[in-house]
């Protein structure tokens, strides 16, 4: 039993262990000093008066919470015939950190922002991320604005890209928003201080649903996924909380998916290259169709993605408490997407699970070197100037992108882990339900039900794959490295 001393080390113990990680997993988790220094030398937010001033607008973020590294706002306005125009602004985080650069190499070398239950490790510098790139409250910043129209019946017919000044009117979080779409509870604060932005939410709200629609029409694929993190209290762990999919979620979703299709169209259309986000033909797709069987439902031999959406609505329909677990075990099977370079005239792929043909990451640039390098793509196409980056660049940074999202996620994981462990090591001979989650020759991984973390089984998973149920008991915990080991309980 953990006494109250240890349990109120609990995040400076996961802060230790996520710094390690970091290292282990060849991230650099400070920043250099060249960084540091060109760090300090800028004074504010960039400006231009050369762009558009679009800071009228009821321009929103919505987010996290706890987010404080906001990279787009959205606004919508109504057309005659039911048609919509969307603006989503993204952070024009190149104004400030520039190619080639000490914060652009160490960018580069990360790729991503790692979030820990321990520490958050930024790609780039607090100072820029949460402020001066970042498009906050009530401050005038850059931006990339990309601008969809839409029918009433949801359908592109428009679009256009183009730089611009924004300012935000109101920061929102997905919980809140979302509750008051659904009709589960009340508007927040920060909308009623905005004359007009809660009727202009409900026009982004019915869009959303509308983009979400055609996709889904398309073959889109409906995953629930249960996603926990670690709530504290002080320094302790106090519980597991699960994040809940709602329709401010939803909204955001729906409407980077459409930016990032019409930014890759933009390049596509200057004869640019491009850094594209491809999920190619499930690698398990036999097994997915075992798991329908197993559901009483037939899936074609070859894979389908409009067939799967299909099973994937009726399963939900049918047992709404276990379709997350259901949706999880179609995740894992997937396989994970990757960056890849399209060249003009080439066609690298579309993305099976969100069933888009033209998918380039853009809308997070103060979190994803990906989309830093699409917006230079972007900056440079709409200057009529040559592309930022040489094929040969490209190639090695599609390749080192997908590496690094990989291990971020694997630090992710085990930190994840390591906190789970925390919570579990006085729970050692203990039984549970749970669900395998991964099997390969490295070993079954189950993720528990009444505790959703993730462990290895150490015994009986012999026979045992992706999808199936079982009944497991706590054999062992290690927090320094993220262990939690389970056995098969019983047939």
């Amino acid at each position: 039993m953990a006494t109250n001393d240890e349990r109120g080390q609990h995040r400076t113990t996961l802060a230790r262990i996520a710094h390690r990680v970091m290292l282990e997993h060849g991230f650099r988790p400070d920043f250099a000093p060249r960084a540091v220094a060109e760090l300090n030398a800028i004074s504010g937010p960039a400006v231009d008066a050369a762009t558009r001033d679009l800071r009228g607008r009821l321009w929103c973020s919505i987010d996290n919470d706890d987010s404080r590294d906001l990279d787009q706002l959205t606004v919508a306005e109504a057309l005659p015939g039911g048609a919509a125009r969307l603006l989503v602004a993204v952070a024009e985080v190149d104004a400030l950190v520039k190619q080639g650069s000490a914060l652009d190499d160490q960018a580069r070398q990360n790729t991503t922002s790692v979030y820990t239950a321990g520490q958050i490790f930024p790609m780039l510098p607090s100072k820029l991320s949460t402020d001066l790139t970042s498009l906050n409250d009530q401050s005038d910043r850059l931006a990339v604005v990309v601008e969809i129209v839409i029918d009433a019946g949801g359908a592109l017919t428009g679009s256009s890209l183009y730089r611009a000044t924004v300012r935000n009117q109101a920061k929102l979080a997905y919980n809140s928003v979302g509750a008051w779409l659904e009709g589960r509870g009340p508007m927040p604060a920060e909308i009623g201080k905005v004359d007009g932005l809660a009727d202009n939410l409900r026009l982004q709200d019915q869009a959303a649903q509308k983009l979400k629609a055609i996709r889904h029409t398309h073959g889109a694929l409906s995953l629930e996924t249960i996603e926990a993190h670690p709530v504290f209290d002080h320094d302790a762990i106090e519980r597991f909380d699960v994040e809940q999919p709602n329709r401010a979620k939803y909204l955001i979703e729906d409407f980077m998916i459409a930016a990032n299709g019409v930014t890759a169209r933009y390049l596509a259309s200057k004869s640019f290259p491009s850094l594209r986000r491809v999920l190619r033909t499930p690698k398990r797709w036999d097994r997915i169709v075992a798991l329908a069987a197993e559901h009483h439902q037939e899936l074609p031999a070859e894979p389908d993605s409009k067939a799967l959406e299909a099973f994937l609505v009726a399963a939900k329909a049918a047992d709404p408490e276990r379709f997350p677990d259901l949706s999880l075990s179609v995740i894992k099977l997937l396989g994970a997407g990757e960056y890849v370079v399209e060249r003009p005239g080439q066609d690298a792929g579309g993305h099976f699970g969100l069933a888009v043909d033209d998918y380039a990451h853009s809308t997070a640039p103060n979190r994803r070197f990906p989309d830093v390098i699409t917006q230079r793509l972007l900056k440079a196409a709409l200057a009529g100037a040559a592309p930022s980056y040489s094929d040969d660049d490209l190639d090695q940074m599609a390749q080192h992108c997908t590496n690094q999202e990989d291990e971020a996620r694997k630090v992710e994981r085990q930190v994840a882990k390591s906190a789970a462990a925390l919570m579990l090591q006085s729970k050692i001979g203990q039984q549970f339900d749970a669900i395998v989650t991964g099997a390969s020759d490295k070993g079954t991984w189950v993720r528990l039900t009444q505790l959703p973390v993730e462990g290895k089984l150490v015994s009986g998973a012999q026979g045992l794959d992706v999808g199936q149920r079982l009944r497991v008991q706590l054999v062992h915990t290690d927090v320094e490295r993220g262990y939690i080991d389970l056995s098969k309980v019983g047939r």
